[in-house]
Protein backbone atom coordinates (compact mmCIF):
# COMPACT_ATOMS: atom_id res chain seq x y z
CA UNK A 1 0.00 0.00 0.00
CA UNK A 2 2.26 2.51 0.96
CA UNK A 3 4.38 1.61 -2.91
CA UNK A 4 1.22 2.65 -4.36
CA UNK A 5 0.88 6.09 -2.43
CA UNK A 6 4.87 6.91 -3.09
CA UNK A 7 4.79 10.37 -3.43
CA UNK A 8 1.14 11.93 -2.50
CA UNK A 9 -1.69 11.51 -0.80
CA UNK A 10 -4.91 12.68 -1.62
CA UNK A 11 -7.71 13.96 0.51
CA UNK A 12 -11.22 14.43 -1.14
CA UNK A 13 -13.46 17.91 0.03
CA UNK A 14 -17.11 18.33 -1.34
CA UNK A 15 -15.87 21.19 -3.28
CA UNK A 16 -12.73 19.76 -5.30
CA UNK A 17 -9.69 16.88 -5.09
CA UNK A 18 -6.39 18.39 -3.61
CA UNK A 19 -3.08 16.71 -3.77
CA UNK A 20 -0.91 17.20 -0.84
CA UNK A 21 2.46 16.68 -1.09
CA UNK A 22 3.97 14.52 2.19
CA UNK A 23 7.37 15.24 2.43
CA UNK A 24 8.42 11.59 4.55
CA UNK A 25 7.85 9.85 1.04
CA UNK A 26 10.58 11.10 -1.04
CA UNK A 27 10.92 14.70 -2.63
CA UNK A 28 8.08 16.99 -4.32
CA UNK A 29 7.70 15.81 -8.34
CA UNK A 30 7.85 18.48 -10.54
CA UNK A 31 4.91 17.51 -12.57
CA UNK A 32 1.80 16.06 -11.87
CA UNK A 33 0.85 14.56 -15.20
CA UNK A 34 3.76 12.71 -16.36
CA UNK A 35 5.16 11.50 -20.49
CA UNK A 36 3.63 8.08 -19.10
CA UNK A 37 0.44 9.09 -18.07
CA UNK A 38 -0.70 10.82 -21.04
CA UNK A 39 0.28 8.24 -23.19
CA UNK A 40 -1.36 5.57 -20.93
CA UNK A 41 -4.20 3.25 -22.25
CA UNK A 42 -7.18 4.91 -20.09
CA UNK A 43 -5.74 8.40 -20.81
CA UNK A 44 -6.07 7.61 -25.04
CA UNK A 45 -9.32 5.91 -24.57
CA UNK A 46 -10.85 8.78 -22.65
CA UNK A 47 -9.69 10.93 -25.54
CA UNK A 48 -11.21 9.28 -28.40
CA UNK A 49 -14.78 8.96 -26.42
CA UNK A 50 -14.40 12.61 -26.01
CA UNK A 51 -13.85 13.23 -29.68
CA UNK A 52 -16.47 10.71 -31.11
CA UNK A 53 -18.64 13.05 -28.83
CA UNK A 54 -17.87 16.06 -30.81
CA UNK A 55 -18.46 14.45 -34.06
CA UNK A 56 -21.19 16.60 -35.14
CA UNK A 57 -24.43 14.06 -36.60
CA UNK A 58 -24.89 14.06 -40.49
CA UNK A 59 -28.48 14.40 -41.60
CA UNK A 60 -30.09 13.09 -45.03
CA UNK A 61 -33.22 13.59 -46.03
CA UNK A 62 -34.81 12.10 -49.03
CA UNK A 63 -38.19 12.75 -50.87
CA UNK A 64 -40.09 10.68 -52.55
CA UNK A 65 -42.61 11.87 -54.94
CA UNK A 66 -45.81 10.58 -56.21
CA UNK A 67 -48.52 11.33 -58.65
CA UNK A 68 -51.80 11.36 -56.87
CA UNK A 69 -54.91 11.08 -58.61
CA UNK A 70 -58.28 12.93 -56.75
CA UNK A 71 -61.69 10.78 -57.10
CA UNK A 72 -65.24 11.94 -56.17
CA UNK A 73 -67.45 9.53 -54.99
CA UNK A 74 -70.64 11.56 -55.08
CA UNK A 75 -72.70 12.20 -58.05
CA UNK A 76 -71.71 9.25 -60.46
CA UNK A 77 -68.45 8.00 -59.31
CA UNK A 78 -66.59 10.64 -61.29
CA UNK A 79 -63.11 9.86 -61.53
CA UNK A 80 -60.87 13.26 -61.57
CA UNK A 81 -57.17 12.77 -62.68
CA UNK A 82 -54.88 15.47 -62.92
CA UNK A 83 -51.52 14.56 -65.18
CA UNK A 84 -48.37 15.97 -64.63
CA UNK A 85 -48.24 19.05 -66.06
CA UNK A 86 -44.66 19.64 -65.73
CA UNK A 87 -43.21 16.17 -67.36
CA UNK A 88 -46.02 17.31 -70.56
CA UNK A 89 -44.29 20.54 -70.57
CA UNK A 90 -41.07 18.60 -70.70
CA UNK A 91 -42.27 16.12 -73.54
CA UNK A 92 -43.38 19.05 -75.74
CA UNK A 93 -40.02 20.86 -75.13
CA UNK A 94 -38.45 18.07 -76.53
CA UNK A 95 -40.60 16.91 -79.19
CA UNK A 96 -40.63 20.14 -80.68
CA UNK A 97 -36.75 20.51 -80.93
CA UNK A 98 -36.46 17.54 -82.54
CA UNK A 99 -38.95 18.81 -85.06
CA UNK A 100 -36.82 21.98 -85.45
CA UNK A 101 -34.11 19.79 -85.93
CA UNK A 102 -34.92 17.82 -88.22
CA UNK A 103 -36.68 21.10 -90.12
CA UNK A 104 -33.39 22.78 -90.16
CA UNK A 105 -32.05 19.59 -91.39
CA UNK A 106 -34.00 18.94 -94.68
CA UNK A 107 -33.74 23.10 -95.22
CA UNK A 108 -30.02 22.48 -95.56
CA UNK A 109 -30.13 19.17 -97.73
CA UNK A 110 -32.11 21.35 -99.57
CA UNK A 111 -29.76 23.96 -99.89
CA UNK A 112 -27.27 21.67 -100.44
CA UNK A 113 -28.80 19.94 -103.70
CA UNK A 114 -29.74 23.43 -104.68
CA UNK A 115 -26.01 24.62 -104.93
CA UNK A 116 -24.67 21.48 -106.24
CA UNK A 117 -27.05 21.35 -109.25
CA UNK A 118 -26.33 24.83 -109.85
CA UNK A 119 -22.64 24.09 -110.36
CA UNK A 120 -23.38 20.54 -112.25
CA UNK A 121 -25.30 22.60 -115.13
CA UNK A 122 -22.81 25.92 -114.83
CA UNK A 123 -20.33 23.50 -115.64
CA UNK A 124 -21.97 21.06 -118.12
CA UNK A 125 -22.76 23.98 -120.02
CA UNK A 126 -19.77 25.93 -120.13
CA UNK A 127 -17.90 22.62 -120.76
CA UNK A 128 -20.22 21.22 -123.36
CA UNK A 129 -20.73 24.66 -125.33
CA UNK A 130 -16.78 25.13 -125.00
CA UNK A 131 -15.93 21.68 -126.38
CA UNK A 132 -18.58 22.24 -129.25
CA UNK A 133 -17.23 25.46 -130.35
CA UNK A 134 -13.16 23.89 -129.89
CA UNK A 135 -14.18 21.11 -132.20
CA UNK A 136 -15.82 23.55 -134.82
CA UNK A 137 -12.95 25.90 -135.19
CA UNK A 138 -10.50 23.36 -135.10
CA UNK A 139 -11.78 21.64 -138.05
CA UNK A 140 -12.77 24.92 -139.80
CA UNK A 141 -9.36 26.33 -139.05
CA UNK A 142 -7.81 23.37 -140.67
CA UNK A 143 -10.22 22.74 -144.20
CA UNK A 144 -9.14 26.48 -144.66
CA UNK A 145 -6.67 25.11 -147.50
CA UNK A 146 -9.31 23.43 -148.86
CA UNK A 147 -8.23 19.65 -148.25
CA UNK A 148 -10.48 17.76 -145.34
CA UNK A 149 -8.16 16.47 -143.08
CA UNK A 150 -9.27 12.79 -143.06
CA UNK A 151 -7.20 10.94 -141.25
CA UNK A 152 -7.03 13.82 -138.45
CA UNK A 153 -10.70 13.94 -138.07
CA UNK A 154 -11.07 10.42 -137.73
CA UNK A 155 -7.90 9.93 -135.30
CA UNK A 156 -9.64 12.78 -133.24
CA UNK A 157 -12.88 10.58 -132.60
CA UNK A 158 -11.81 7.60 -132.15
CA UNK A 159 -9.36 8.76 -129.68
CA UNK A 160 -12.52 10.65 -128.19
CA UNK A 161 -14.26 7.13 -127.61
CA UNK A 162 -11.26 5.36 -126.66
CA UNK A 163 -10.29 7.70 -124.06
CA UNK A 164 -14.13 8.06 -122.86
CA UNK A 165 -12.96 4.12 -122.02
CA UNK A 166 -9.68 4.07 -121.11
CA UNK A 167 -10.85 6.51 -117.91
CA UNK A 168 -13.38 3.92 -117.02
CA UNK A 169 -10.40 1.38 -116.76
CA UNK A 170 -8.41 4.40 -115.09
CA UNK A 171 -10.80 4.95 -112.82
CA UNK A 172 -11.31 1.44 -111.54
CA UNK A 173 -7.45 1.12 -110.90
CA UNK A 174 -6.98 4.33 -109.33
CA UNK A 175 -10.18 3.82 -107.13
CA UNK A 176 -8.75 0.42 -105.98
CA UNK A 177 -4.94 1.13 -105.77
CA UNK A 178 -4.40 4.68 -104.82
CA UNK A 179 -8.15 6.36 -103.30
CA UNK A 180 -8.18 3.22 -100.91
CA UNK A 181 -4.57 2.63 -100.27
CA UNK A 182 -2.22 5.97 -100.39
CA UNK A 183 -5.10 8.51 -100.75
CA UNK A 184 -7.59 7.00 -98.44
CA UNK A 185 -7.47 10.21 -96.30
CA UNK A 186 -8.77 12.26 -98.88
CA UNK A 187 -11.07 9.79 -100.70
CA UNK A 188 -12.52 8.84 -96.70
CA UNK A 189 -14.75 11.87 -97.21
CA UNK A 190 -17.20 10.12 -99.89
CA UNK A 191 -17.57 6.98 -97.58
CA UNK A 192 -18.60 9.58 -94.33
CA UNK A 193 -22.03 11.48 -94.76
CA UNK A 194 -21.77 14.34 -96.29
CA UNK A 195 -21.72 18.32 -94.61
CA UNK A 196 -21.79 21.12 -97.30
CA UNK A 197 -22.87 21.04 -100.54
CA UNK A 198 -19.07 19.63 -101.43
CA UNK A 199 -16.53 16.73 -99.80
CA UNK A 200 -12.81 16.61 -99.84
CA UNK A 201 -13.42 13.43 -102.26
CA UNK A 202 -14.10 16.43 -105.21
CA UNK A 203 -10.63 17.54 -105.52
CA UNK A 204 -9.97 14.19 -107.74
CA UNK A 205 -12.54 15.42 -110.33
CA UNK A 206 -10.43 18.88 -110.82
CA UNK A 207 -6.88 16.60 -110.58
CA UNK A 208 -8.82 14.48 -113.78
CA UNK A 209 -9.84 18.10 -115.23
CA UNK A 210 -5.83 19.01 -115.71
CA UNK A 211 -4.94 16.71 -118.35
CA UNK A 212 -8.05 17.10 -120.11
CA UNK A 213 -7.56 20.49 -120.11
CA UNK A 214 -3.52 20.76 -121.22
CA UNK A 215 -4.46 17.83 -124.01
CA UNK A 216 -7.42 19.87 -125.48
CA UNK A 217 -5.14 23.15 -125.73
CA UNK A 218 -2.37 21.57 -127.38
CA UNK A 219 -4.88 20.04 -129.79
CA UNK A 220 -6.54 23.23 -130.50
CA UNK A 221 -3.75 25.68 -131.19
CA UNK A 222 -1.85 22.78 -133.10
CA UNK A 223 -2.31 21.62 -136.57
CA UNK A 224 -1.14 18.11 -137.24
CA UNK A 225 -2.28 14.11 -136.44
CA UNK A 226 -0.57 14.10 -133.31
CA UNK A 227 -1.86 17.33 -131.95
CA UNK A 228 -5.39 16.18 -133.05
CA UNK A 229 -5.12 12.55 -131.47
CA UNK A 230 -4.08 15.00 -128.25
CA UNK A 231 -7.56 17.29 -128.90
CA UNK A 232 -9.30 13.66 -129.04
CA UNK A 233 -8.38 12.32 -126.01
CA UNK A 234 -9.14 15.54 -123.92
CA UNK A 235 -12.52 15.74 -125.41
CA UNK A 236 -13.30 11.89 -124.46
CA UNK A 237 -12.27 12.63 -120.88
CA UNK A 238 -13.77 15.56 -120.76
CA UNK A 239 -17.20 13.46 -121.83
CA UNK A 240 -16.30 11.03 -119.58
CA UNK A 241 -16.24 13.14 -116.23
CA UNK A 242 -19.59 14.68 -117.02
CA UNK A 243 -21.32 11.50 -117.70
CA UNK A 244 -19.77 10.21 -114.44
CA UNK A 245 -20.94 13.71 -112.59
CA UNK A 246 -24.39 13.03 -113.77
CA UNK A 247 -24.55 9.02 -112.78
CA UNK A 248 -22.27 9.61 -110.25
CA UNK A 249 -23.13 12.26 -107.85
CA UNK A 250 -27.06 12.72 -109.81
CA UNK A 251 -28.01 8.96 -109.74
CA UNK A 252 -26.44 7.66 -107.30
CA UNK A 253 -25.61 9.69 -104.49
CA UNK A 254 -28.47 11.95 -105.22
CA UNK A 255 -26.53 15.14 -104.55
CA UNK A 256 -29.01 16.86 -107.43
CA UNK A 257 -32.01 15.49 -109.75
CA UNK A 258 -31.31 13.59 -112.47
CA UNK A 259 -34.79 13.41 -114.34
CA UNK A 260 -35.08 10.97 -116.77
CA UNK A 261 -31.71 9.26 -116.43
CA UNK A 262 -33.13 7.34 -113.34
CA UNK A 263 -35.35 5.42 -115.31
CA UNK A 264 -32.98 3.76 -117.65
CA UNK A 265 -32.43 0.42 -116.85
CA UNK A 266 -28.84 -0.15 -117.21
CA UNK A 267 -28.23 3.00 -115.29
CA UNK A 268 -30.48 1.61 -112.46
CA UNK A 269 -27.97 -1.86 -112.28
CA UNK A 270 -24.83 0.76 -112.56
CA UNK A 271 -26.23 3.04 -109.62
CA UNK A 272 -27.38 -0.25 -107.46
CA UNK A 273 -23.63 -1.89 -108.22
CA UNK A 274 -21.83 1.68 -106.89
CA UNK A 275 -24.18 0.92 -103.92
CA UNK A 276 -23.33 -2.34 -103.13
CA UNK A 277 -19.24 -0.98 -103.17
CA UNK A 278 -20.60 1.39 -100.44
CA UNK A 279 -21.54 -1.34 -98.10
CA UNK A 280 -18.36 -3.41 -98.74
CA UNK A 281 -19.99 -6.75 -99.28
CA UNK A 282 -17.93 -8.18 -102.18
CA UNK A 283 -14.59 -6.66 -100.33
CA UNK A 284 -14.64 -2.87 -102.33
CA UNK A 285 -15.68 -4.52 -105.70
CA UNK A 286 -17.01 -3.07 -107.90
CA UNK A 287 -14.27 -0.27 -108.00
CA UNK A 288 -15.47 1.03 -111.42
CA UNK A 289 -18.29 2.96 -112.09
CA UNK A 290 -20.33 2.05 -116.01
CA UNK A 291 -18.40 -1.47 -115.74
CA UNK A 292 -19.72 -1.88 -112.13
CA UNK A 293 -21.97 -4.91 -112.77
CA UNK A 294 -19.20 -6.45 -115.13
CA UNK A 295 -17.25 -6.55 -111.83
CA UNK A 296 -19.79 -8.11 -109.77
CA UNK A 297 -20.64 -10.69 -112.23
CA UNK A 298 -16.54 -11.86 -111.70
CA UNK A 299 -17.28 -12.35 -108.14
CA UNK A 300 -20.53 -14.00 -107.97
CA UNK A 301 -22.64 -10.95 -107.09
CA UNK A 302 -25.50 -10.70 -109.18
CA UNK A 303 -27.92 -12.57 -106.95
CA UNK A 304 -26.79 -9.33 -104.63
CA UNK A 305 -27.12 -6.67 -107.36
CA UNK A 306 -30.93 -7.83 -108.75
CA UNK A 307 -31.80 -7.41 -104.83
CA UNK A 308 -30.23 -3.99 -104.45
CA UNK A 309 -32.01 -2.85 -107.76
CA UNK A 310 -35.16 -3.70 -106.75
CA UNK A 311 -34.56 -1.92 -103.21
CA UNK A 312 -34.08 0.91 -105.38
CA UNK A 313 -36.83 0.57 -107.37
CA UNK A 314 -39.21 0.41 -104.06
CA UNK A 315 -37.48 3.50 -103.09
CA UNK A 316 -37.83 5.79 -105.76
CA UNK A 317 -41.45 5.37 -106.14
CA UNK A 318 -41.95 6.21 -102.49
CA UNK A 319 -40.05 9.31 -103.03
Amino acid sequence: MAASFAGAATTTTTSNTVVKHIPYFGPKPTSLVTPSLLLSPSVLKFHRILTLKKKKPKLAICFVLEDKTLSTSGGGGTQLEFPDSIGEQRADQISAAAAARVAEKLARKKSERSTYLIAAVMSSLGITSMAIVAVYYRFAWQMEGGEIPYAEMFGTFLLAVGAAVGMEMWARWAHEALWHASLWHMHESHHKPREGAFELNDVFAIINAVPAIALLYYGFYTKGLIPGLCFGAGLGITVFGMAYMFVHDGLVHRRFPVGPIANVPYFRRVAAAHQLHHSEKFNGVPYGLFLGPKELEEVGGLEELDREVSRRIKLSKNL
